[in-house]
């Protein structure tokens, strides 16, 4: 038996990701964002409503996205709870930046998987922002890397569970993509 919601959305999982911005003086910003994903090969996608992130992305035209982990779950959750507009979240968290080679961002050294991007778009719809972003440059730490590759296992990216509005660990793998399915390809 199914039990019915009725206009209820959930769409899993949901990355924490988590957007870095310079503002017109230099300062980093960070901000927690868990509507966006992959839009194309090389592209992201991001839903934002107006916050001192989007007044930078406007201004600078470059952010970085990083990954909340379970180690950075208190400091990325933050994030998401204050304004940049009344505190400098970087320095409050007790974290620290490096600016990008890439793009006009910083990168925030305690993730250890972070996108560079180009703003490519920035759609206002009334409502709130869609922002997309080009990426030039993926940035790994060592610590998170097996034969040469992101491994998401030692990443141990976490989700937003809009649910239950809780964060969980992405991690176990439970299958090869585009193999584990091909017995049941028809000849």
């Amino acid at each position: 038996m199914r039990k019915n919601f009725g206009q209820k959305t959930i769409i899993t999982p949901l990355p924490v990701l988590i957007l870095a911005t310079y503002d017109e003086n230099g300062v980093p910003n960070a901000m927690n964002a868990a509507w966006g994903g992959q839009y194309d090969a090389n592209e992201i996608f991001v839903s934002l409503s107006k916050h001192k992130t989007t007044d930078n992305l406007l201004l600078k035209q470059a952010f970085t996205v990083s990954f909340a982990t379970a180690e950075t779950v208190t400091e990325s959750d933050y994030f998401g709870m204050e304004s940049g507009r009344n505190v400098n979240k970087i320095e409050a968290a007790g974290f620290t930046v490096t600016k990008s080679e890439y793009v006009d961002a910083p990168v925030i050294d305690q993730y250890p998987l972070t996108l560079e991007c180009r703003v490519k778009e920035l759609q206002d719809d009334k409502e709130g922002y869609i922002l997309i972003g080009e990426v030039v440059n993926m940035s790994a730490d060592e610590s998170i890397l097996t034969d040469g590759e992101v491994d998401l296992g030692k990443l141990r990216p976490i989700m937003f569970d809009s649910a239950a509005n809780k964060y969980r660990v992405i991690g176990e793998a439970v299958g090869d993509a585009f193999a584990c399915g091909a017995g049941l390809i028809q000849k």
